[in-house]
């Protein structure tokens, strides 16, 4: 049998499970944990630890169909600027709950468009973080770019502040499969952008790709892909693109008959796998690649590699402290999310209160059955040693969904008698096999297709 009619029998292409960028998932989360909760999780964090901080800027001057992401149109600043007054105040609000001098290792904006942003409102909205939380020595600063919607002053701007990573929106430089999802990006633009980003001295550059797009075939990946590796990218995500138009009203805007048959979306994710393996770059967890000296290829082979909202990450700070209409902040304790919709972020803001809306709090069995998902997502080995060092005889109640494992998957995961691990053959199903750990199923959740 073929290793994709093997997949398929398994359920690949039929299985709708989630992407595990936390455990639990979101479509958990419920509104008896919110701003007291979120009040006393900053409360209690600990000062000599660093924390992540990510900034949500929900604004874009065009709304890309393809996108499921919380983001909102507009053609002038005047939202934008008033948004950053009421991030300003956010801030302001979370520095009278944290321990004086808590230091920030990792900073992201993301969006939307980060870019949108003037660099007057970059130097503001940067002074208004450093205010709060004090970068360390070696703080890491990202920030998601739009090429279209950047320029010289802009990245001066944010060079300025100490951004020292950019992340690059790309998708796929085809100029049908740009205008079937509303994104049009020459490959000119691009290039001068990443250009102008190095000529500022930001050399650590990332590249966001996606496979599953209307028109896409191999031809058209195949040119994307060597179009990016000319750009010398040290990190590329690919991510499968996630037709989710029940939720993102705006995909309906794109032609389901024009997208890729399950077969052949394994087959891009395939193509451009490969062209990035002889481009020498290793394969980081299930979507992400990295040149050998990048921190996410240190983070693989130390066994230190992570997952987040934003996916692979060699972050090392247990909090993430998210501001922002959306934005979740991970704490020890659980999770809580800020009002998503914008205007009820603000009104909240505007009251004097923390926006935590909704969230989840740990407990103990989450945090065992967490790291068992991310151990799963990122190493594709279920180490059940280090688990019950970690976690004690609670790591026992694993023991059945193992066996579940090995006979579903068979030769596709080996057990030794104290490790899961995922073969090469295997990985296109990881997140198949995560989901038999997980014990938050709720029923009428429709999650992404599993290719």
């Amino acid at each position: 049998m073929k290793q994709i009619d093997r997949l398929r029998n398994l359920g690949l292409f039929d299985s709708r499970v989630p992407r595990y960028t936390s455990y639990p998932t979101a479509p958990i989360f419920g509104t008896d944990v919110g701003g007291t909760f979120q009040e006393a999780a900053l409360a209690n964090l600990p000062v000599d630890v660093p924390v992540s901080v990510y900034i949500h800027i929900p604004f874009c001057e065009r709304l890309c169909w393809f996108c499921a992401c919380r983001t909102q149109g507009t053609r002038t600043l005047n939202p934008v600027e008033n948004y950053i007054g009421v991030l300003e105040q956010e801030l302001s609000l979370i520095a009278k709950h944290i321990p004086d001098g808590l230091r920030m290792g990792r900073l992201h904006w993301g969006g939307g468009t980060p870019t949108i942003l003037s660099p007057e409102l970059i130097h503001r909205l940067a002074k208004a973080v450093k205010a709060v939380f004090q970068p360390t020595e070696d703080c890491e600063f990202s920030v998601e770019i739009d090429p279209t919607l950047v320029d010289r002053a802009k990245i001066a701007a944010l060079a300025a502040e100490g951004m020292n990573r950019a992340s690059i929106g790309i998708q796929d430089f085809d100029t049908q499969v740009q205008t079937a999802i509303g994104r049009e990006q020459p490959f000119s633009v691009t290039k001068r952008c990443v250009d102008d980003l190095r000529a500022a001295g930001i050399h650590s550059l990332n590249a966001d790709l996606v496979y599953g797009l209307p028109h896409q075939d191999k031809p058209r990946i195949t040119d994307t892909v060597n179009k990016v590796l000319s750009l010398a990218p040290d990190r590329v995500a690919l991510f499968g693109y996630a037709h989710v138009p029940w939720m993102a009203k705006r995909q309906q805007l794109i032609d389901d008959t024009a997208l890729p048959s399950d077969e052949n979306r394994f087959g891009l994710a395939e193509t451009a796998a490969g062209l990035l393996h002889g481009a020498g770059f290793e394969s980081i967890g299930i979507d992400h690649f990295a040149k050998p000296e990048d921190g996410l290829c240190k983070a693989k082979h130390s066994g230190h590699l992570r997952r987040n909202f934003q996916g692979y990450t060699d972050d090392h700070c247990p909090t993430l402290v998210g501001i922002g209409a959306s934005s979740i902040s991970r704490f020890a304790s659980g999770y809580v999310q800020n009002a998503p919709a914008t205007a009820a972020y603000i009104a909240r803001i505007t009251e004097g209160q923390l926006p935590g809306a909704r969230g989840y709090a740990m407990q103990p069995e989450d945090k065992l059955r967490a790291r068992t998902i991310e151990m799963l997502m990122c190493d594709f080995t279920l180490d059940l040693p280090a688990l019950t060092k970690q976690f004690g005889d609670d790591a026992e109640a694993l023991a059945p969904h193992i066996e579940e494992v090995c006979e579903v998957y068979g030769s596709l995961v080996t057990w030794s008698g104290d490790k899961l691990t995922i073969t090469p053959a295997g990985r296109p199903l990881t997140r198949m096999i995560a989901s038999t750990f997980d014990t938050h199923k709720p029923e009428g959740v429709r999650y992404s297709q599993a290719s």
